[in-house]
């Protein structure tokens, strides 16, 4: 074990005082003044969980992507899924990606930044993703830098460790239920060692820059464009971080070191986005007038996502709230029969409950089931989303809320049960879940859809989901 579970109020109390300056106004400035957009390649869509104003895009043609380029403001994010698929597949997706990108900005001659947006509790392909999306693109060579700090979640990383808060403590990643994951599973906590494992030693830990909270704190921007600037070709950087001041102190830094011609891969958390973006925080969540629609139909959820938390906030708001359940046993799923008799019956409550104005929560059953290897448990996790799509294709009438709960899960109920092909991101119904406004060629033009992380939020999040939107 490469770290230990730190006592959170102490170990924050610490840590030297934030850099002093507000960096944001000069990062929003340099924003608007550079024709330059950022695209951000999103594994799953809860990548959009920090900001506002920005579109989602499900489809990538090189026509697609270069009328994105020509739209006012800082870019936008691509959701690439990749987090459903398998090692190869999604490196073919990176692949096809990357090349349409790079066509796309000659094409409109625009200049990109692209960032790989992923979870922030280091589950992924990485590096596979982010080093297929480089090499179509020409920019292989660069190095990664790495910042999965993501506040929202209680992800911090300090001596480069990354921590998950639970409660009164910081755990490292690495002893968390996060780091079994069947597909992304991990051993090291250390973002150093945690390179060198993910890249087979092929950026072995000793090759690997770490920018400090030292350095960001007492140095500030300059201290951080010098290390910056120092990173090699093919290798790794690191970043600790623990507000969002230190992230602008990192853009800040980005910027000088690029004025030396040095540039990176970027695999981030979403903080890294909203900062990097120039977008100001949003200081209040939106309203229930916002979130639901005029219909006399109940409001949905629909949770696959497996993680404890995730458990934790079902059971929650089975016990708290009077929503009608829903259950799809996986094993009923996978068995030789086939999953038809249970959809068709999950399919039929869920539609009988809406249209007697009931909220129902459509969720599959609790215990994990995996396969023998990466390849057998994501089959297994596609049985159980397709399942999930089939019902939400079989509604027989809009629900007044939809939220979807996961991250593969939000992705396929928005492209495949709801025709999404682009999306206007509203902002936050809590910290770090976001929420998209529906564009007209999507199943239900205008529709709020809440896309919630299946690793974020307390135990009563759903419920105070469900409270806020239900009927007055």
């Amino acid at each position: 074990m490469d770290a230990v579970v730190l006592y959170k109020e102490a170990c924050l109390a610490s840590l030297p005082p934030e850099w002093p300056e507000d960096l944001l106004p000069g990062i929003q400035a340099r924003v608007k003044s550079t024709s330059q957009k950022i695209v951000v390649l999103d594994d799953d869509p809860t990548g959009t969980q920090t900001v506002h104003g920005l579109p989602v895009l499900t489809t990538w043609s090189v026509q697609t992507l270069r009328e994105a380029l020509q739209e006012p403001g800082p870019g936008f994010f691509i959701l690439t899924n990749s987090r459903s698929l398998e090692r190869q597949a999604a490196c073919v997706r990176g692949m096809e990606i990357g090349i349409n990108l790079q066509t796309a900005a000659e094409l409109a001659g625009i200049p990109i930044e692209v960032i790989s947006r992923s979870d922030s509790t280091l589950r992924g392909h990485f590096p596979d993703e982010v080093e297929a999306v480089a090499k179509a693109m020409g920019t292989a060579k660069r190095p990664y830098l790495i910042m999965p700090f993501f506040p929202e979640g209680g992800r911090l990383t300090i001596n480069d460790v990354h921590y998950v808060a639970e409660e009164e403590s910081l755990v490292p990643a690495a002893m968390t239920a996060y780091a079994r994951d069947a597909a992304f599973g991990f051993k090291h906590s250390d973002l150093k060692q945690w390179v060198a494992e993910k890249t087979g030693g092929h950026i072995p830990a000793a090759a690997v820059t770490a920018i400090t909270l030292d350095d960001i704190r007492k140095g500030g921007p300059e201290r951080v464009a010098d290390l910056l600037g120092s990173v090699r070709d093919n290798t790794a950087c690191i970043v600790n971080a623990v507000t969002y001041r230190d992230v602008e102190v990192i853009v800040a830094g980005l910027a000088g070191a690029a004025e030396t011609g040095r540039r990176f891969l970027f695999r981030t958390a979403a903080a890294f986005v909203r900062v990097m973006t120039g977008i100001e925080p949003r200081t209040d969540f939106l309203a229930r007038e916002e979130l639901v629609t005029d219909t006399p139909a109940g409001g949905l959820f629909v949770v696959g996502s497996y993680v404890p938390k995730t458990t934790a906030q079902v059971r929650a708001l089975l016990e708290q709230t009077d929503i009608e359940p829903v259950e799809i046993g996986v094993a009923n799923l996978l068995a030789e029969a086939g999953p038809d008799a249970e959809i068709e019956q999950a399919a039929n409550r869920v539609n009988s409950l809406l249209a007697a104005g009931r909220d129902v929560i459509l969720y599959t059953s609790r215990e994990l089931i995996t396969g023998t290897d990466v390849k057998a448990s994501l089959d297994i996790g596609q049985v159980v989303s397709n399942s999930l799509i089939r019902i939400i294709d079989g509604l027989d009438l809009q629900p007044r809320y939809l939220v979807a709960k996961g991250g593969i899960t939000s992705s396929d109920v928005a492209t495949l049960g709801l025709g999404v092909r682009r999306a206007l991101i509203s902002g936050q119904v809590l910290p770090g879940v976001p929420v998209w406004q529906l564009e007209n060629d999507s199943r239900y033009p205008g529709m709020s859809y809440i896309v919630f992380p299946g690793n974020v939020g307390s135990d009563d999040a759903l419920v105070n989901i469900q409270q806020k939107l239900a009927r007055g």
